[in-house]
């Protein structure tokens, strides 16, 4: 391939190694910042004077999996956390005191799933907490100290999926799933319970939903769809029902907003039909949004602010180098450079992601991201290279999720070694309006199937892809997809690489996670009924296990042992079922992960892994094996000779 001999292979610990930093975060009171960074090679908090970043310190002690999740507790001399067990999702919420740097488990019960219910500048010392610990099923709301861990219950759950606070602790809200499949929102009555108060239909349920109260408290923002296609957002008046639509993008729908910080008014709304767009809705900050578009390139996020909002955190995303993070001062309207995320990259041949749009058979707009390798884009066609090149088709999880320009290290890997990148937002995806999601209703395997089936077409009618040379890889649904492409379309893919997919959608629903239940009429009514014959037999025809005698390409497939959505048994019996018919496969096992691999020395051996299985199955360039394999959990029950170099790595 040209690109062998003119682009530099880049090292995957660039690409899949911890970053640098990540996750920068400013104190409320604007005095410190803090970020995620490693610490022997595993992410901790830092935190530092706002002045003068490179003097922050570790203030946690992980040495397993790493932080992930963090914020600030409005006292300004604490930050909250949240951290499982081998990837079990069972997260407990912690505590770190900055002064005297005790860290306090705050719901320190095994077995149970803590989510933060809110934090409020008015209780700078309290938290309500969301905790699954009476019954499995349902999370009850807890008023939890973060200085003592001192816990009181504040309300026993009697069967909803969640609620909506405010600032002031009150619960104003219930939400839950209704038989039809649409959710329903209830609100306390003078008897103590709760009262109906909205229902949702079903066509609506995931392109609607409350953001917030304004500081009043008497007005709620909604992202709603009802009514028209992609979700607005909208002010309801509590008292009175009046509606307002404030934003709305007739091609995606609004999925980001930027929210004043004491004053609770919607300031800006962000919605991505290709690219990122932002709405202004409140003139104040008019002038800061056209100075930080100057400051540097890519697509910004405001991800931090202070209470008195003098001091924003502004992210800048771009496709071919590392996030730019930056501290600006609203006051002197200037934007000082902290630092990026990955500064390894800088100077690299990273490649460019292109937007494009393709036609599925129905005449639905499948909107994707293809990324070439460096120096085979055409000079009158950069989406276009000036000869079909091996292509991996990167189908993303959920499905309920989406893709998005930006730079992804899967991408830039893949085009380094000489493959076209393609990611398709197939239907079911998110944030392109109802009616693309509702395409995708009992479509597992069919229409949204098709939608892939479509864009590989597409990329060979173009001249993008070897339609003998095509890979498809993905994780959870994307896994899914991979034994389906395998299963059902035989002959399009040249090998396959799923990543905790599950081969049985029955087995699936089956063994969902208990606090999953709440929500279980989500899958019913848009995967399949698993509680009845007709709805069984329907997700059987959907299922990659019943059809592993169709496979005649080679199959690797990584899961976590320990994964409590898709379970281990997923992998199992679609090996086994594979191992009794005398068909080849690669089983990449790791007893410490869940839904995905955390570790960076797990997601390293995995990639390089699946580096080398392309290499064989699609012609492209490859890292050896190296010691990318040291320091991970890996275990291969079978298949490991399908690799080259792998089992004698394993044996040494």
């Amino acid at each position: 391939m040209t690109s062998s001999a003119t682009t530099p292979l880049i090292p995957r610990r660039v690409l899949f190694g911890n970053p640098d930093k990540a996750s920068t975060q400013i104190s409320p009171d604007g005095s410190h910042l803090s970020y995620l960074a490693p610490v022997d090679g595993v992410l901790n908090v830092w935190v530092g004077p706002a002045d003068d970043p490179a003097a922050a310190q570790p203030v946690t002690q992980d040495a397993d999996r790493g932080i992930r999740f963090y914020g600030w507790a409005y006292t300004n001399s604490h930050i909250l956390y949240i951290q499982d067990k081998g990837g079990d999702e069972n997260w407990r919420l912690y505590s770190v005191d900055l002064a005297s740097g005790a860290i306090v488990d705050l719901t320190p019960v095994e077995g149970t799933q803590a989510r933060l219910q809110q934090a409020s500048p008015d209780f700078p010392d309290e938290l309500l907490v969301a905790l699954n610990d009476r019954v499995p099923e349902l999370h009850d709301i807890y008023r939890i100290n973060i200085r003592t861990g001192e816990r009181q219950r504040v309300l026993q759950n009697e069967g909803f999926a969640g609620f909506m606070s405010d600032d002031a602790f009150e619960l104003r809200l219930a939400a839950r799933m209704t038989p039809d499949g649409g959710s329903e929102f209830l609100k306390p009555d003078a008897a103590g319970g709760w009262s109906p108060w909205m229902h949702i239909a079903m066509e609506d349920t995931l392109t609607t939903s409350p953001v917030g109260f304004n500081k009043a408290g008497d007005t709620m923002y909604m992202l709603d769809s009802c009514g028209r296609n992609t979700a607005a957002l909208t002010s309801l008046e509590l008292d009175s029902g009046t509606q307002t639509v404030l934003a709305e993008d007739p091609q995606a729908d609004i999925h980001g907003t930027l929210v004043h910080p004491t004053e609770k008014h919607v300031q800006a709304v962000a919605s991505t039909f290709d690219r990122k767009q932002w709405q202004i809705l409140d003139v104040t900050i008019t002038h800061d949004m056209a100075y930080l578009r100057q400051v540097s390139p890519g697509d910004i996020d405001v991800i931090s602010r202070t209470l008195d909002d003098g001091i924003w955190i502004v992210a800048y995303v771009v496709d071919n180098g590392p996030v730019r993070y930056y501290r600006y001062d609203r006051e002197t309207r200037q934007a000082t450079y902290l630092f990026s995320n990955r500064q390894a990259l800088d100077g690299l041949p990273l490649a460019q992601m292109h937007a494009v749009v393709i036609p599925a058979r129905d005449g639905l707009d499948l909107v994707s991201y293809v990324t070439l390798p460096v120096g085979h884009e055409r000079e009158d066609d950069p989406q276009r290279p000036a000869a079909p090149l091996p292509m991996v088709l990167l189908v993303h999880g959920g499905p309920w999720a989406r893709d998005e320009w930006g730079y992804d290290p899967w991408h830039q890997w893949l085009a380094n070694r000489g493959y076209v990148a393609l990611s398709v937002n197939f239907r079911s995806s998110t944030g392109l309006g109802k009616d693309f999601i509702n395409a995708g209703n009992h479509e597992w395997g069919g229409k949204m199937h098709d939608d892939l089936i479509d864009a590989v077409s597409w990329a060979t009618q173009q001249g993008i892809a070897d339609p003998q040379r095509i890979a498809i890889m993905g994780g959870s649904y994307g896994g899914y997809a991979t034994l389906v492409g395998l299963t059902f379309t035989p002959e399009t893919f040249a090998c396959g690489i799923d990543i905790v997919g599950p081969s049985n959608i029955l087995t699936l629903l089956e063994s969902i996670p208990a606090y999953w239940q709440p929500q279980i009429e989500l899958f019913a009514k848009r995967v399949g009924d698993h509680r009845t014959a007709d709805g069984q037999a329907f997700l059987t025809e959907l299922s990659p296990l019943h059809y592993v005698d169709r496979i005649q390409r080679p199959l690797l497939i990584g899961q976590g042992a320990n994964d409590p959505r898709v379970k281990q048994a997923e992998s199992d019996q679609i090996v086994q079922a594979m191992q009794a018919k005398g068909i080849p496969v690669t089983y990449a096992l790791y007893p410490d992960e869940g839904h995905g691999f955390a570790r960076p020395e797990n997601d390293l051996s995995f990639s390089a892994i699946a580096e080398a299985f392309l290499a064989q199955c699609l012609g492209g360039r490859f890292e050896p094996l190296g010691d990318d394999l040291a320091g991970s959990s890996l275990t291969v029950p079978t298949g490991a000779e399908q690799i080259p170099g792998l089992a004698e790595k394993l044996s040494a």
